[in-house]
């Protein structure tokens, strides 16, 4: 079964857009069990030297719109990588 490279790239990007807006949503509502997560995903790292959230709007925007671009592109990519590997 090969991937429509296009198609798994819109997937991929809106499924991240998806769990960015509801990640920004939660951090919002319990800003202290999402700092908590935060602290357990980066392996140690003192994330409590950064002292606070800096949730604004505009840092919101650019990174839904980084964040969805990249996952785009990482979609196409595995979907044209793995469309060669079908092809073997």
């Amino acid at each position: 079964m090969k991937h429509n490279p296009v198609a798994t790239a819109n997937a991929v990007g809106v499924t991240t857009a998806i769990v960015f807006v509801l990640c920004r949503v939660l951090v919002g509502l319990f800003p202290d069990f999402s700092f908590t997560i935060a602290q357990s995903w980066f392996h140690g790292i003192q994330l409590t030297k950064l002292e606070s959230w800096n949730l604004t709007f505009s840092g919101f925007i650019l990174g839904l719109v980084s964040s969805t671009i990249t996952a785009w592109i990482i979609g196409y990519i595995f979907a044209k990588i793995y469309n060669s590997f079908v092809k073997r």
